[in-house]
């Protein structure tokens, strides 16, 4: 069987009854032998179970999480028996092409898989000296990614985003186009989505249907109208099993986490219903090493050919990068994908934003030997010019495009085409590298050849076509 199974209905004391109910939390008396994160079934009035985890233990008390909701249940009748061991997730290779719901269970109609391997959902930590250096560069052919932010294998490159802002068709381009370049292999996607509504859920199945994706793609959705705790162990589900895919079955995984933002607020939720004392913005003190447990089962192990490389999708309150969600996340992770709202409202798809974007480990992945000998170089001089160009037009602005100089001038014309040629692609467009960098070449062509400080003589003899 998969998901979170019961395996240990006949073992361990019932207990009778709660002293408290306090949102999705219940709390039981005179407990012993108990553990923190110790799994728990709880029967309602009418025997039925539902799940639950130790949240927290005291000498004789223990504060459990119902994942499935409180609603319904009674301190006097409900029953709690506690199960010896931590959530475990059946893994198996044939989940692939499957739907389940946050916690694992088939929702797509079809039969739970047979699942002899059962995971702790939590994991184990990557020992340090064990990793590889995440190296080879993934193509998704989007060039506003493989262009100037680009993403290697065991890279963690999360999107930050804004409410109504493309994140989710972007990530469903992702998952479609995915690929590393100098081999013919697809990536194995593990996609996971907490908090999301009925429309968006069925968009991502159909858009992977559509596409064929859907063979390689393993979807856990967690949906809003789901109790929100469930949320905390969804991520930690579809990790679980991206671990089994990459490290015993070998295959390079892409793991999509979308919206981490309404994971945190679960968690602030349930840090409120105990009493933690908060930290920013009413988060719990822990935000940042939680978001770590989840953000560093990405990597690559020395001597395993498989991998697993991350993007986590958050949305940002208020479009605020320096909310605590986004702000810790770049803390954690390689840098980051900015879509902005500016560029949405001109009919720029995908929105990337090209000066707040960074991928940090991307100059380890691309040039010589891994994409094309330019193309570090190309990256880096597109950065410098269109700094210029944001710079001209504050200037702009002020005094008016009329009083600007012509090479102020030719550098605004320049910002027009890079982001309608070069940023802006068709949804269904999957771009060779290849074409990203002609495309890249093209643009930067507009700007005279002495000021392209960025890029060697060489390169500009080979490039450069004015």
């Amino acid at each position: 069987m998969t998901g979170f199974e019961l395996t240990a209905r006949d073992r361990g004391l019932q207990y009778i009854g709660a002293s408290r109910i306090e949102g999705p939390l219940v709390i039981v008396d005179r407990v012993r032998d108990v553990g923190f994160d110790e799994t728990v079934e709880i029967l309602d009035a009418d025997g039925q179970p539902r799940m639950g985890r130790v949240l927290d233990i005291s000498e004789n008390q223990a504060v459990v999480q119902v994942l499935e909701g409180s609603s319904g249940l009674s301190t006097q009748t409900l029953r709690t028996r506690f199960l010896g061991e931590s959530f475990r997730l059946g893994v198996d290779r044939r989940m692939l092409g499957r739907v389940f719901d946050g916690l694992g269970r088939p929702v797509d109609g079809g039969a739970a898989p047979l699942a002899t391997d059962r995971r702790d959902v939590n994991g184990l930590p990557i020992n340090p000296f064990a990793r590889a250096y995440p190296r080879e560069f993934i193509q998704t052919g989007i060039s506003a990614i493989d262009g100037m932010n680009a993403l290697v294998r065991g890279q963690k490159l999360p999107i930050f985003s804004g409410n109504g802002l493309p994140h989710d068709r972007v990530s469903a381009q992702i998952v479609r186009q995915a690929r590393l370049l100098e081999q013919e292999v697809d990536f194995a996607i593990v996609f996971a989505a907490m908090g999301v509504k009925h429309d968006i859920a069925q968009f991502f199945i159909r858009d992977f249907e559509e596409s064929g994706a859907l063979a390689r793609v393993c979807l856990f959705l967690s949906l809003a109208d789901a109790p929100s705790v469930e949320r905390l162990l969804t991520p930690r589900a579809a990790l679980t099993l991206a671990e089994h895919l990459a490290f015993d079955c070998g295959q390079h995984v892409l793991v999509v986490l979308t919206d981490m933002t309404n994971y945190c607020e679960s968690l602030r939720e349930v840090g409120t219903a105990r009493g933690e004392i908060p930290g920013r913005k009413g988060y719990p003190g822990y935000l940042y090493s939680d978001l770590a447990s989840l953000y560093e089962r990405a990597g690559r192990i020395e001597g395993c050919p498989g991998s697993i490389t991350q993007t986590a999708i958050l949305t940002m309150p208020a479009d605020d990068i320096s909310h605590p969600v986004p702000d810790l996340t770049g803390y954690i992770t390689e840098g980051q994908i900015v879509l902005d709202r500016e560029l949405y409202q001109r009919g720029i798809y995908p929105p990337i934003a090209g000066l707040p974007s960074l991928s940090r480990l991307m100059k380890d992945g691309v040039g010589k030997g891994y994409t094309r000998e330019d193309h570090p170089a190309l990256a880096s001089q597109l950065f410098a010019c269109y700094a210029y160009v944001k710079r001209v037009r504050g200037l702009a602005d002020v005094i008016g495009e009329d009083d600007l100089g012509e090479l102020d001038r030719l550098y605004l014309k320049f910002g027009e085409a890079f982001e309608f040629r070069f940023l802006k692609q068709g949804e269904r467009e999957n771009r060779p590298l290849e074409t990203t960098l002609d495309l890249g070449w093209e643009v930067l062509s507009m700007l005279p050849r002495e000021e392209l400080h960025r890029v060697s003589d060489a390169l500009l003899e080979r490039h450069y076509r004015p």
